[in-house]
């Protein structure tokens, strides 16, 4: 049985929600009744089958080809099955997230991995802001699972993260990890201003210096043995954190954000 692949026929000048589209809810559809889905776009609807060729039938293995950065929503709420996107994606990819994969070949924009509660999702390029952050109003983001991103990524990485791994081998924006409650947030490039920003909990694992406030307290360097056991944990992913030459062990730790609860740390490699 071959993908479920979706094929763009033309780029929507509005955008598109892709939020149908996921394998739980195409598992019992038949090809007919697939092509007939109403998707908003914009302010009106567009059938799926006026916007994408459909081939294949595997609906717990999904593709889209040619997806572009007005295609928002995809793998809202995957509870299983796989996901692939060639292309970009638009905002909101992976939200709420329960159970899958999702691969995206491209670039994701905002709010990527929000609010996800487990699975693995990786993004090839770059992300844009609050990946697995929380929404507007919203008090807790990402809860389980991991995002690897091989770009960079935007501001607010992890804001209000509760739980779960966001791996970036590029640069994070601002406030890296702001108002996290718990989770690990690994970065390999540089951070921009204000990492930790009112973090209760959680850690950041960095392999360059970053630029703290004062409400950071400098703890002294360690060796900590959790690290070996942590890096070996990425060593089934396609992605540098696989890589030996790049763990460490011993660390120089912050803590903070002493205007919270001051519980959370920046680890900083030596």
């Amino acid at each position: 049985m071959s993908a479920l692949t979706f094929t763009m026929k033309r780029r929507p000048d509005q955008r598109v929600d892709m939020s149908p589209l996921v394998c739980q809810k195409l598992q019992a559809m038949e090809p007919d009744q697939i092509a007939a889905i109403e998707l908003q776009n914009g302010n009106s609807k567009i059938r799926v089958d006026q916007l994408f060729d459909i081939s294949g039938s595997d609906s717990q293995n999904i593709v889209i080809e040619g997806s572009f950065d007005k295609l928002d929503f995809i793998g809202k709420e995957l509870d299983g099955g796989a996901m692939t996107v060639n292309g970009d994606a638009g905002a909101y990819l992976a939200i709420n997230m329960k159970a899958g994969t999702i691969k995206v070949k491209g670039r994701a924009g905002i709010y990527a991995g929000c609010e996800m509660k487990n699975g693995f999702l990786e993004i090839e390029g770059d992300a844009g802001d609050f990946v697995g952050g929380a929404l507007p109003g919203n008090k807790q983001g990402m809860k389980g699972g991991t995002v690897l991103i091989k770009g960079n990524a935007g501001a607010r990485v992890g804001d209000h993260m509760r739980r779960g791994q966001i791996l970036i081998e590029g640069d994070a924006g601002d406030y890296c990890g702001s108002r996290m409650l718990a989770g690990t947030i690994a970065v390999m490039g540089d951070t921009g201003r204000y990492p930790g920003y009112a973090m209760r909990r959680g850690t950041l694992l960095l392999w360059r210096r970053p630029r703290l406030s004062a409400t950071f307290n400098d703890c002294g360097s360690h060796t900590l043995a959790f690290l070996p056991l942590l890096f070996a944990s990425f060593k089934t992913l396609n992605s540098r954190f696989a890589d030996s030459s790049v763990c460490f062990s011993r660390v120089q730790r912050f803590g903070g954000d002493m205007a919270e609860s001051g519980s959370g740390e920046v680890l900083v490699r030596i």
